[in-house]
């Protein structure tokens, strides 16, 4: 039996074939199952914890993927075959990488030394290349604002940067107080961007006609200017303004 193709004009004149459209819905569906099944293959890792390799890897199987999808002129069976090859290659060379020093550092690389003892590497920096502004810029994202804090800084394999702070600056602990530790909880944000969040207030065994009362013993007769309030688990209340008129003076540059 002969059906008939059916055809779509739209309105540059372009021709959509039904049967095509159909085919790039099979074989997209046949493209996600795979990359479904290679992704567990190789684990859950972030993007942020991907190495060059795994990065390497992963874009290509997203080429493959693609272009097996969109392009009907290229072998369905072709395209899978690839992306399962770079999915195996992966998994192959993450289990050698797990029992090889000398490949671990081959193809996932070393920590690199930023900062030594107070001092900035620019050895080390030439190496990641990162010029000065970069890494004050990691700095800031790891809480340090100022550079002399650190004594030590290193950028691991996957990106991020680790941090020591000098001596002096470290954070004390209960452990040093000697102090009796407490169970710590999450805080509820019971209003955000000033709308209450009544399933928040709700989990706290609390509601709006107690949130109200705490908003006038604290001096708001209104949400407008509040950005963000949280309530912890001791009761504790606190309560974040609007500062959109206040200026921020920039010495970042």
């Amino acid at each position: 039996m002969y059906i008939k193709s059916i055809s779509v004009y739209t309105k540059n004149g372009d021709i959509m074939n039904i049967d095509d459209i159909l085919m790039v819905i099979i074989r997209g569906f046949i493209s996600l199952i795979t990359l479904f099944l290679i992704t567990k293959l190789l684990g859950k890792k972030q993007v942020s914890q991907l190495s060059l390799f795994d990065y390497a890897i992963g874009i290509s199987i997203g080429n493959f993927a693609a272009e097996i999808t969109t392009n009907l002129e290229t072998s369905l069976l072709h395209g899978t075959i690839a992306v399962v090859e770079f999915g195996l290659i992966a998994y192959i060379i993450s289990i050698a990488t797990m029992k090889s020093i000398k490949l671990r550092r081959f193809f996932m690389g070393v920590p690199t030394v930023l900062i030594d003892k107070g001092k900035i590497m620019e050895k080390g920096l030439k190496k990641i290349h990162f010029d000065i502004n970069d890494l004050l810029e990691e700095c800031r994202s790891n809480g340090y604002f100022d550079i002399n804090e650190i004594e030590y800084a290193i950028m691991e394999v996957k990106g991020n940067l680790s941090i020591m702070p000098k001596s002096m600056y470290k954070p004390v602990t209960t452990k040093d107080l000697n102090l009796k530790q407490k169970n710590q909880s999450l805080c509820a944000n019971v209003i955000i961007d000033s709308k209450i969040m009544e399933n928040n207030l709700k989990n706290m065994n609390k509601d709006v006609d107690w949130l109200n009362k705490q908003l006038k013993v604290k001096g708001y007769n209104s949400l407008e200017n509040i950005i963000l309030a949280t309530l912890d688990c001791e009761e504790k209340f606190t309560i974040y303004d609007k500062n959109e008129d206040e200026n921020i003076k920039n010495v970042l540059e």
